[in-house]
């Protein structure tokens, strides 16, 4: 049973005097888990319908399981891998997931030229995965939180940074949250209508202001239960718009005093202080709905002193046994200072200790390469690595049917544009 870390309701003040605004989190309490249940003899589990906590349903999931099952160890390997790559040919990302039979690839602004090269680009690598004979769509993301961190800028919509979902819920809550589910629901279309499937966001690190170097703006609010109602509030966006998000930096970044692109830094206080803030956003999303939660390098002294949080097997245990997640944990790019100063095969040590998607190794066939060799070599419990690869593929089946319920409507750019404008305004009334 997972312990109370953040109440199932926040009371947040609208200002001095004024009366307190309940904000209610979908509670998961009957949800049924996502770990084997026994069937009759008469059921087909496949044809299961029931929800699992973070968006498939249980049939989804046993298709799934059942078809990487067949699967020998290059497939299996690049459904657990979203590639890197470099320049801006749409044809060079396509030919990469096609031979690696990568999960897809994460498109950065090193990648993108204008809005018909990146369809593009999210077609051909769609085409891709088609012609390695897999009929989900692929797992195409792309790191657009709003503000600095925003790679399609000139493509999409440009957003304010995350701050200000903080900034409009703190001044007005019934406001505030409101405009930030819209936000995140119009940003979510955009994506989709770019050919995009997922979303790196929202970030749900509780920032600790001018000493952190990293998140900043990036961060909802240095209030923990403002930053808790801001994610929670966009991923219910995100998912009623049928694109896969992504809460980071898990179990928090906004305390670093230093930058993990460049080597790996400390998270340096204990177990209690980690639960009583940095953790609470992350409770809330798990409650909301969160399909996939990203792990960070951030070495956090108070649960795995010494390695990366994403090489580390007892925070995957904090994120699964503490807050209950059952979705997709997936790491941050493996390409950062954090990892390749301190890791040698990242990819390998990354799944061993529970990740169940690899994001950006610093060389994809390389890291794809030492996946093969794990799993051949027995290093790698290969049903370790096919219930990851079952949780991708029924995430995909997830994002691909809830699409096709939820169109993506002819004045989505208007729309996204009309949220921005919102957001900036609502943030601003603080």
């Amino acid at each position: 049973m997972r312990p109370v870390i953040a109440g199932a309701v926040l009371a947040l003040s609208a200002g001095a005097g004024a009366a307190a605004v309940t904000v209610g989190f979908p509670t998961r309490a009957d949800v049924e888990p996502s770990g084997p249940v026994a069937a009759s003899p008469k059921e087909d589990p496949k044809k299961d319908t029931t929800a699992l906590a973070w968006g498939p349903t249980r049939g989804e999931l046993a298709t799934a399981r059942e078809l990487v099952a067949g699967w020998d160890e290059k497939r299996l390997a690049g459904q657990v891998i979203v590639g890197r790559y470099h320049g801006t040919d749409p044809a060079k990302a396509a030919k990469m997931v096609r031979k690696l039979h990568l999960a897809g690839v994460s498109v950065t602004g090193e990648n993108v030229v204008d809005e018909a090269q990146v369809r593009e680009t999210t077609a051909a690598v769609n085409e891709a995965v088609a012609a390695d004979g897999r009929t989900i769509p692929a797992v195409i993301g792309v790191d657009q939180e709003g503000g600095v961190v925003s790679h399609l800028r000139g493509v999409a919509t440009e957003f304010p940074e995350f701050a200000r979902t903080g900034d409009a819920i703190e001044a007005k809550p019934r406001k505030g949250v409101p405009v930030t589910t819209e936000a995140a629901r119009t940003t979510a279309l955009e994506l989709r209508d770019l050919g995009f499937t997922w979303a790196f966001a929202p970030v749900a690190d509780v920032t600790v202001g001018a000493t952190d170097p990293t998140i900043g703006s990036r961060s909802p609010s240095e209030d923990k239960k403002i930053a808790a109602a801001a994610v929670s509030a966009a991923v219910q966006g995100y998912n009623a718009a049928g694109l896969v998000s992504t809460t980071k930096h898990f179990p928090g970044h906004g305390a670093v005093t230093g930058d993990t692109h460049l080597g790996l830094q400390e998270l340096d206080f204990g177990m209690k202080k980690l639960k009583r803030r940095d953790l609470v956003p992350f409770d809330a999303a798990v409650d909301a709905g969160a399909p996939a939660v990203m792990i960070s390098h951030v070495d956090v002294k108070a649960v795995a002193p010494g390695v990366p949080a994403s090489m580390a097997p007892p925070i995957y245990d904090l994120l699964r046994d503490d807050l209950g997640f059952e979705g997709i944990a997936i790491t941050d790019s493996l390409g950062m200072g954090a990892v390749t100063t301190t890791t040698k095969k990242p990819a390998v040590v990354a799944l061993e200790a529970g990740a169940d998607l690899l994001l950006m190794p610093a060389n994809s066939r390389a890291a794809h390469r030492s996946v093969v060799k794990a799993l051949r070599s027995g290093r790698l419990d290969r049903e370790r690595v096919e219930e990851a690869a079952a949780k991708v593929v029924a995430m995909q089946m997830w994002q691909q049917r809830t699409a096709e319920a939820v169109p993506v409507p002819g004045d989505v750019r208007k729309q996204a544009e009309k949220a921005s404008e919102a957001l900036s305004e609502a943030g601003s009334e603080g």
